[in-house]
């Protein structure tokens, strides 16, 4: 049985999951139809780098709603309670990564540096959990196959 704020939480997971469905596919018809009217005007060159930066930070835009769509799914399904803080490291990272393909070639180093920074930090954050997560897995399997050992005759 579910309390009353687990409902709750259900629901909300729901509404935010239709609202981020309808963001994406927003989001992919407007891309498509970016790309195609770029091609049907023969002015895709992926070689320009404005053209280059505008399309692929279409697609990363598309890709960073996916991901946390499916973090909400998960949620939905019941394989986690809340969203993990291990995903949203990876939104992030997969949002400064979108930062680094728009960024203006006359950018400040210094920006650069701090942005450069933020990814470091963030992808050492994002191993550190991963290998949290890992040590606890094999500490599980352990004991299953310790466990599975006692009952062997």
């Amino acid at each position: 049985m579910m309390t009353l704020y687990e409902r709750f939480e259900q629901v909300v997971v729901i509404v935010l999951s239709a609202v981020i469905a309808v963001i994406v596919v927003t989001s992919l018809v407007q891309l498509i139809r970016e790309v195609f009217m770029l091609l049907v005007l023969d002015a895709f060159n992926p070689l320009d780098h404005k053209m280059f930066q505008t399309v692929f930070g279409m697609i990363m835009t598309v890709l960073i709603a996916m991901e946390f769509k499916h973090s909400i799914v998960r949620v939905v399904m019941g394989q986690d309670s809340i969203v993990q803080v291990k995903t949203v490291v990876l939104i992030a990272l997969i949002a400064l990564s979108r930062k680094f393909v728009i960024l203006d070639p006359e950018t400040s180093p210094a920006k650069v540096a701090a942005l450069s920074g933020a990814a470091l930090a963030l992808g050492i954050v994002y191993w550190l959990m991963r290998e949290r997560d890992q040590r606890a897995l094999d500490a599980e399997r352990a004991a299953a196959a310790a466990q599975g050992d006692r009952h062997a005759p």
